[in-house]
């Protein structure tokens, strides 16, 4: 059994964390670490989009915080991309890295104090434990995966989760573009 969402959610969280200050303080391990946080990040990003965030927006009554959290994902994975292109020795990397931490902190900080309570609050025990096996699937399947390795059907999810409308007719570049522009616009 996998557990409460909340607590899953949480645990990768302070797992994030722990590698951000692992990138941070211990620069000779950066060509191994960045790869793990990608691939660590966009699992638990895909998996919220598509088990938990829905539930959270229909179920929970959190639409408006469900829309910013998507959008702060589709920040988090423009950050990602950039990171993993980046010289791990360069000093443009620390730059990056920091917009990157900055970024995920301020969700996690947002997620915690007004998704996640809401959840916990307006969901059941059982629905939590529902979700939470949910959660667990879809991270499981997304791992290995990479912020550049989204599909349209996820596209148009993320699309969903933040309220955007009139994307169903866009091609797979032009989606993302417009999430992008969405985001930042936000």
């Amino acid at each position: 059994m996998a557990g409460d969402v909340v607590e899953l959610i949480m645990q990768d969280h302070r797992e994030v964390e722990r590698l951000f200050d692992e990138l941070k303080n211990h620069p000779e391990k950066r060509p191994n670490l960045v790869p793990v946080l990608t691939t660590l990040l966009t699992a638990h990003s895909r998996a919220e989009e598509a088990e938990v965030y829905p539930a959270a927006k229909d179920e929970a009554g959190e639409s408006d915080e469900v829309a910013h959290s998507q959008e702060e994902h589709v920040e988090a994975d423009k950050l990602l991309e950039q990171l993993a292109a980046t010289d791990p020795q360069s000093p443009d990397f620390d730059q990056v890295l920091n917009e990157l931490v900055d970024a995920v902190t301020h969700h996690v900080e947002e997620e915690e104090s007004k998704v996640l309570p809401g959840i916990r609050d307006r969901l059941s025990d059982d629905r939590r434990l529902e979700l939470g096996e949910a959660f667990a699937a879809s991270r499981a399947e997304h791992l290995g995966q990479q912020p550049a390795d989204t599909t349209k059907d996820q596209l148009l999810q993320q699309a969903r989760n933040a309220d955007v409308s009139g994307v169903s007719g866009m091609g797979k570049d032009e989606l993302k573009e417009e999430l992008r522009k969405q985001a930042s616009d936000s």
